[in-house]
C-alpha cells in the first residue's frame, strides 16, 4: 500500500474500523469490524482515496449497493483539508469514518441542537438536512417560521447531517419580517477546514441566546 494509505489504515484501526486495500482500483475500503471483508461490499461501506504525497489529503465517501454490480454514492463523509498537517488530516478522516459507522449515527446538527437546548431554544428543521430556523416571535406557527423574522443556522458545507469530525463551522443569519437575510452574519466560524464541533456549537448557541434575549429583540 502507498505510505499515506498505510497511515490511514493504521488510523482506522485505532478507531476500531476494519479496512482492506483494493490493489486493482487503488482504493482503501473501510467497513464495520463486525462485517467480514468478503461481505463488506454487500452493504454500506466507505471508499477512501489519497491524492499522493505531492498533494496530501484524504477523501472518504459512503457507498451502498444499488443492484449488482452497481453502487450508489450516498454521502461525502470527509474531504481533504487544505493547510492541514498530513497526520492531522489522516486522523480526522479516520475519526469521521468511525463516526459514520456509529449506531445511532451522530451528526453535527444533533450536537448543535443539544447546545441550543441548554439555552432553552427550540429550532425548526427544513426537513432536507440543510439548515435550522429559529423564530424571533415564539408564537409563530411552524409553517410560517421561514416567512417571517427568524434566525437561520447552517453549516459552511451546506448540510447539517455530516458527522462531527467533518464539521467546518456554523453560520447564523438574521432574517427580516419577510424572511429575507439582512446584514452580516450574527455568528460565523471556520475557514474551510475542520473545527471542533462541540466547542463551535456551544459558541453558536451562546451567540444565538444573547441575540434572542437582548432587550431590542
Amino acid at each position: 500500500m502507498p505510505n499515506i494509505t498505510t497511515m490511514l489504515f493504521d488510523a482506522l484501526a485505532t478507531h476500531g474500523i476494519s479496512a482492506f486495500y483494493d490493489v486493482d482500483e487503488g482504493l482503501l475500503i473501510a467497513h464495520p469490524a463486525t462485517i467480514p471483508q468478503e461481505k463488506a461490499m454487500a452493504g454500506e461501506h466507505i471508499v477512501l482515496t489519497t491524492p499522493g504525497t505531492a498533494s496530501p489529503g484524504c477523501h472518504a465517501t459512503a457507498w451502498a449497493p444499488e443492484g449488482a454490480p452497481d453502487y450508489q454514492q450516498i454521502a461525502t463523509v470527509y474531504e481533504p483539508q487544505s493547510g492541514s498537517a498530513l497526520a492531522d488530516d489522516v486522523n480526522l478522516c479516520a475519526r469521521a469514518v468511525a463516526e459514520w459507522f456509529t449506531t445511532p449515527r451522530l451528526t453535527a446538527g444533533a450536537v448543535l441542537l443539544a447546545a441550543l437546548v441548554e439555552w432553552g431554544i427550540t429550532t425548526h428543521s427544513d426537513d432536507i438536512g440543510m439548515s435550522y430556523a429559529i423564530p424571533l416571535d415564539l408564537a409563530t406557527c411552524t409553517a410560517d417560521v421561514r416567512n417571517g423574522a427568524h434566525l437561520s443556522v447552517a453549516d459552511r458545507d451546506s448540510s447539517v447531517e455530516h458527522v462531527p469530525a467533518a464539521h467546518t463551522g456554523w453560520s447564523v443569519f438574521v432574517h427580516d419580517e419577510n424572511g429575507y437575510p439582512v446584514g452580516d452574519p450574527l455568528f460565523i466560524s471556520g475557514d474551510g477546514g475542520p473545527v471542533d464541533c462541540g466547542a463551535d456549537s456551544a459558541s453558536a448557541a451562546e451567540a444565538i441566546a444573547d441575540y434572542l434575549t437582548h432587550p431590542t429583540h
